[in-house]
């Protein structure tokens, strides 16, 4: 990035928020574990800029239950329990009945939009059996189905969502990467779009259900069975 477009950012962003967007990205996409201590030091090193915008970053992302800030101790990468977890999903579902419900009623957004190459992509990154980007991928299209919904409440809340599941997510792969049903998740993904674009609502909530119903049972499993 240049000097120019840093300038450009900065003054339609603070730095702190610019840094607490980083880190909510890095924790979104795995690149730390659930548990592990986040180290100012380290991360004001990282980024290039100094202690205090990490350390405003860090009480934005314990606000959005993405870290956990212990007393004398330090701040570490929130760990999502299986009971969290079941509670997310529930009120994840509904959030998401309720996108499809308003896309099945005025398709032409998404239609017009990026959604389409977004599943070709990550067709591609399931044959390779990329876990990672696939996962990357995934967030990408059902936060894209809540930004193309145009309700801005619904669209911050489910943002919250995604990112707390995100970590509960990272945790079973890193005991077991999934690979077997990325292709599955894929085809899911694709035949919501259609349904959608033909404003079926009735089959696009039928396979939004079977979809994250099925998800939240192989993760459980997962954690379950390595515990």
């Amino acid at each position: 990035m240049t000097y120019a477009q840093n300038l450009g950012l900065l003054k339609n962003n603070s730095l702190p928020s610019l840094v607490q967007e980083e880190l909510e990205t890095m924790l979104r996409n795995g690149m730390f574990s659930p548990g592990e201590a986040l180290r100012e030091v380290t991360l004001a090193n990282q980024l290039g800029v100094s202690r205090g915008p990490i350390r405003e970053a860090f009480r934005s992302l314990e606000e959005k239950g993405l870290v956990k800030v212990e007393k004398n101790r330090g701040v570490f990468v929130r760990v999502i329990s299986v009971k969290e977890a079941d509670e997310i999903f529930e009120v994840r579902t509904t959030l998401e009945k309720l996108i499809v419900s308003r896309l099945t009623k005025n398709p032409q957004p998404l239609v017009d939009s990026d959604v389409s190459a977004l599943l070709i992509k990550a067709k591609k990154m399931a044959l390779k059996k990329d876990v990672v980007a696939c996962h990357a991928l995934n967030i990408q299209f059902h936060e894209r189905l809540a930004e193309l919904a145009g309700n801005e409440t619904l669209l911050n809340t489910y943002r919250r969502l995604v990112s707390e599941l995100s970590l509960f997510r990272h945790e079973a792969y890193a005991r077991q990467a999934d690979t077997a049903t990325l292709l599955q998740s894929v085809a899911d993904h694709q035949a919501l779009f259609d349904a959608i674009v033909q404003s079926d609502k009735r089959q696009a909530l039928m396979i939004l259900k079977r979809h994250v119903d099925e998800s939240q049972k192989r993760l459980k499993k997962i954690l379950t069975q390595s515990h």
